[in-house]
């Protein structure tokens, strides 16, 4: 679905934050303290309930995004997790990540018939002395760890969709989460028969009581993708990116393009250099734009951050972009700036 973007040196981030922050920052910010937990379009909603479970009984916010995102990949009716749209070959393949406040990481890419890719992603974290597993290799992992394999065939949604796919077989980047003025048109999103945005990622970051960050990322992909193809989901520092002393990210939409700018990681140093997180969204966001040209009127990418301070912001390319809010005062859906109006 996205993407976009060029770094700036150094030297001149620290100008525009020097320069041009304190009025970003003092617009538009969003104070809400902590334990507060976000989330990534509507389905985020569902998500951040379960997470709010572990964040109000002052649990780790380690156990708040992997318990919030499990929701979504078990959901029937939402295009991520066994349910999503599989590649050209018929395949549902699975990429999921996860970090914590000390750097801790883990990822899975390329993972197939295993319901809950962000634990076995945790897994990977906790008992192995790598970062990433994929493949068959990833999935020997889950069984090893007790991760029973999922039926193979696909929800009779997908099998529909895929089959509809197959009359033409053209690949192109989805424009499903991009919406126009009139709601229609080519950018027009679609949606499942319960509402949901028919999205194929849910990120979620989270502060807990301690004031501690962690944060989580978890697709099935691009609908129709190429056998083998991985986006930025499972990747650290593209798809999710968190550092205890100055905030978290996570990214959705066009994964190679957040790929190319090392998205989420882009904006939490652009933080730490006093953006607020929806400045630094913006700036990254900008950068992809640059670098799309005329090619980022079609496709989406947006980003959704928090800072230490517990203030949060997105942005995106393209208006359609929400996110889901959760704090001991707050608990609604909140609609993202844009590049394109």
């Amino acid at each position: 679905m996205i993407n976009r973007r060029k770094f700036i040196r150094a030297s001149v981030f620290t100008s525009f934050a020097t320069i041009a922050g304190n009025k970003i920052l003092a617009a538009n910010v969003q104070i809400v303290g902590k334990p507060v937990v976000i989330s990534t379009w509507d389905a985020g909603i569902a998500a951040n309930k379960a997470a709010w479970e572990v964040l109000s009984k002052k649990g780790k916010a380690i156990d708040a995004v992997e318990k919030g995102v499990m929701v979504t990949e078990a959901s029937q009716n939402c295009c991520v997790g066994l349910n999503a749209h599989p590649d050209r070959d018929g395949f549902v393949t699975l990429d999921a990540s996860i970090m914590d406040d000390k750097f801790n990481c883990g990822s899975v890419a390329f993972l197939e018939r295993i319901k809950h890719p962000i634990s076995v992603a945790r897994r990977v974290m906790e008992k192995t002395p790598h970062v990433m597993l994929v493949g068959v290799g990833a999935q020997q992992f889950a069984i090893a760890e007790g991760f029973p394999l999922e039926d193979q065939k696909l929800s009779p949604e997908a099998q529909k969709a895929y089959e509809n796919w197959l009359k033409k077989s053209e690949y192109k980047p989805p424009a499903i989460n991009i919406e126009n003025k009139q709601g229609h048109g080519p950018f027009a999103p679609t949606r499942l028969d319960n509402g949901e945005w028919n999205h194929d990622t849910i990120g979620m970051v989270a502060m807990d009581s301690f004031g501690n960050l962690s944060g989580s990322c978890t697709t099935s992909g691009a609908g129709f993708k190429m056998r083998g193809r991985v986006g930025d989901s499972p990747i650290i520092g593209a798809g999710l990116f968190v550092d205890n002393e100055v905030g978290a990210c996570t990214a959705t939409g066009q994964g190679e393009d957040v790929i190319r700018v090392a998205g989420s990681h882009s904006v939490v140093e652009l933080m730490r250099q006093g953006l607020s997180p929806e400045a630094a969204c913006r700036k990254v966001i900008e950068r992809i734009v640059k670098i799309k040209k005329e090619k980022a009127k079609d496709i989406q990418v947006a980003f959704l951050a928090v800072n230490k301070k517990g203030q949060v912001g997105a942005y995106a390319i393209h208006p359609g972009f929400d996110y889901a809010i959760r704090t001991n005062e707050i608990e609604k859906l909140v609609k993202s700036k844009s590049w394109f109006s």
